[in-house]
This record gives C-alpha cells, structure tokens and sequence, in this order.
C-alpha cells in the first residue's frame, strides 16, 4: 500500500533528521563532546522503544487511518514547536547547571522525548494496517521496517549534507514539523478518498 509505504519513509527519514539536527540544538550550550551525541542517541532509542510498544497497543486497539493521520500531526505539531522553546530550555538547564553528562540528557530528554516516542508510535500502526492475514505478517513488518530505515538513512544524510550547511537549525526543525503535518494530511485525504468510493 504506497500510503503506507510514504508513512513509514517519511516519518523515518524525519526522525533521523530531528536526530541530527539535534545536536546542532544543543551545541551553542553544551558542545558537541561525546556526552551530547550519547544524551541524544539514548533519549532517541528510548523514545523509539516506548514508541513501539505504546503504539502497537493503539495499533490493536484503533487500526484507523483517522487515529494514524492524529499521531502524525501531533508529532508534527510537537517537533514545529521545538524552536520555540529550545533557547529558554537550554539556557535554564545550563544556568541551573546538573553537571556536563546530565545537562546535555535533560535538554534531550524535554526537547525530542515526546514527539520521538509519537514517531516510533507510526510504524506498529504502519504494520498492523498493511498485515492482510497472519501468515504474511512477517514480510510486511520487514518491509515496513525496511521502508523505514531507508527513510532513516535518506534524513540523515539528506539533513548532514545538504539541509546543515544550506539552511539554519530552527528552520530545518520547523520543515520538520512540517514534513510530518503535510504527511498526516495525506493520510487524512487519502481516508476520506477510501471512504468515498
């Protein structure tokens, strides 16, 4: 199904790009040592982690495109306003000063935990509504999965290559957001199209 299959890239690629860009985030207050890059890897896989469980739960629960487009668009909404906040974050966690390891994991952590836990919630949604009986359900995981990580790859590089040195962070973060708005909104389109015919 290539809705699906434009869910489960692009919510990939965007996580990886939050991901990257993070650093750039937290760097002006923190620098960019080994406890930064650890913080963000750490809250990014916790977050994938609960994401996965949390939204498999959902996935069983409301296998709808109406609730998959909602969990799109609030984790669109949630990273559109990351630049916002990031200053007045940073500056307090660094002006209360928790030391150099925990300072970079609690701006992480406040900053990209939420809408990285929502991104991980897409891809049990993604599977549960491409599985058509239980003996194919280990290919479309795979695929979706594979999908997904293709997503992650072409984010990272997409962000580290070009995005980086073109543009600035807030508006990188901002694009973002908005990849995922525009997304969920396909998604919601494309439901009513469905339901139309």
């Amino acid at each position: 199904m290539l809705i699906i299959k434009l869910v489960a890239f692009f919510s990939g690629a965007v996580l990886m790009g939050l991901e990257i860009v993070g650093s750039r985030v937290l760097a002006p207050f923190f620098g960019n040592s080994i406890f930064v890059w650890a913080s963000l890897i750490s809250v990014f896989l916790t977050a994938l982690t609960l994401g996965y469980f949390w939204g498999g739960k959902l996935a069983d629960k409301y296998p709808f495109y109406n609730f998959l487009s909602l969990l799109i668009i609030t984790s669109g909404v949630f990273i559109f306003i990351i630049p916002f906040i990031q200053e007045p974050v940073n500056d307090l966690i660094f002006q209360a000063d928790f030391g150099q390891k925990l300072n970079p994991l609690i701006s992480a952590t406040i900053l990209f935990l939420i809408p990285s836990i929502l991104i991980g919630g897409i891809s049990p949604f993604a599977v549960k509504m491409s599985v058509k009986s239980v003996e194919t359900i280990g290919n479309v995981a795979g695929n979706i999965y594979a999908i997904s990580t293709i997503g992650s790859i072409f984010g990272t590089l997409f962000c580290s290559f070009y995005l980086i040195p073109a543009i600035g962070t807030k508006l990188i973060i901002n694009l973002l957001g908005l990849t995922l708005l525009a997304l969920g909104l396909v998604v919601v389109l494309y439901n009513k199209l469905l339901h139309r015919a």
